[in-house]
């Protein structure tokens, strides 16, 4: 709508990705991850997602077996992002906290 709007050709390597884009199996991971509770401890921050659920979850996406290890590898590599933002944040409070 902008480029129409600005009367400019549309660049497609700029325009953000959108959900439709993604194949199932990469949304049913997300979705798997957002669903999964969270470990978080005040002094530690996030360390990461409680698994107890995934077997559960993986059901009731009916996520084949062949697609099980790809889920887990999606929503371990969302959560090794996450552990490494919350600690990034504590260390910049502590670092403010220290001047």
């Amino acid at each position: 709508m902008m480029c129409e709007e600005t009367g400019q050709e549309i660049d497609w390597d700029k325009c953000p990705v959108e959900w439709e884009d993604f194949p199932a199996p990469v949304i049913d991971a997300v979705n798997v991850y957002n669903l999964l509770g969270n470990k978080i401890y005040p002094d530690i921050g996030f360390i990461g997602k409680d698994f107890t659920n995934f077997n559960f979850l993986l059901e009731q996406f009916n996520i084949s077996e062949l697609f099980t290890e790809f889920t887990f590898e999606i929503v371990t590599f969302m959560e090794n992002r996450q552990v490494d933002l919350s600690q990034r944040k504590l260390k910049a409070e502590y670092n403010k906290i220290k001047k």
